[in-house]
């Protein structure tokens, strides 16, 4: 069954009303008609069945049929603080990140970063990352579209995560799984969790300080060297490993 999201202010008593590119998608895309049964999340996490009463050119109102809340969402908000890689990487990044589970994805230019996105180049990304993020969370089902923002300065992404409960910095110079273990093992469903993760490069040793300093607790992922696009969804996998609840 096809799944659509919605704000809350699209929810009325018994009916759901989809707007924007939903509406085309729906109709000429896929080719459906009034009867057909669709799956709605809103960002509050509940789930609706529906089945379609009208199509035209500017929404697709849905009748519901049931609502429930079906728990899909971890437990712990997580953010990934991914550096810029080279090429399409970040597509595939986020689209996995998506799958388990991460909550929110935030770009980053740290210093060995090879590649320089500013102005309407970087908000072009921006937005097909967004769209890469939401076609994610539909396929793996979802109950909310993780948000990829703004391009931020190393920095500015550090004072992100102040917010946060837990900080994580994989590093290929730390030492020992067993207190890397010790660390992942202590985090407590219901926490938020922030994991920064390098360039191509790695971190300069000056950025790994500094996050320290800011609170983050540098972990191994074991004894080889990982690339980029492997380190970040190797530390979402444990997490929703050690998160995920019944």
């Amino acid at each position: 069954m096809y799944r659509f999201f919605v704000n809350a202010d699209q929810i009325q008593e018994g009916s759901i009303r989809i707007l924007g590119d939903d509406v085309n998608h729906i109709g000429s895309v896929l080719r459906m008609r009034p009867g057909e049964e669709i799956l709605i999340s809103s960002q509050d996490e509940w789930e609706y069945t529906c089945r379609i009463k009208t199509i035209t050119g500017e929404e697709v109102t849905a009748e519901i049929l049931d609502a429930q809340k079906p728990g899909k969402e971890l437990p712990s908000k997580i953010v990934l603080l991914q550096c810029l890689p080279k090429g399409d990487k970040m597509e595939l990044i986020i689209q996995k990140a998506v799958e388990l589970g991460v909550t929110e994805i935030i770009p980053v230019a740290s210093k060995r970063c090879v590649v320089k996105l500013e102005g309407k180049r970087a908000a072009s990304k921006v937005t097909r990352w967004n769209a890469i993020a939401e076609s994610a969370a539909k396929q793996s089902k979802r109950m909310v579209i993780p948000k990829v923002g703004d391009i931020l300065s190393y920095r500015e992404a550090l004072a992100l995560a102040e917010t946060k409960d837990v900080r994580l910095i994989p590093y290929e110079r730390s030492e020992g799984m067993t207190g890397t273990r010790k660390v992942l093992e202590s985090i407590r469903p219901g926490q938020s969790v922030a994991v920064l993760i390098g360039p191509e490069g790695g971190f300069e040793e000056k950025e790994v300080s500094l996050a320290m300093e800011k609170g983050f607790e540098p972990i191994t992922l074991g004894k080889r060297i990982l690339r980029t696009e492997t380190a970040g969804l190797t530390t979402l996998s444990i997490l929703m490993y050690l998160l995920e609840q019944d």
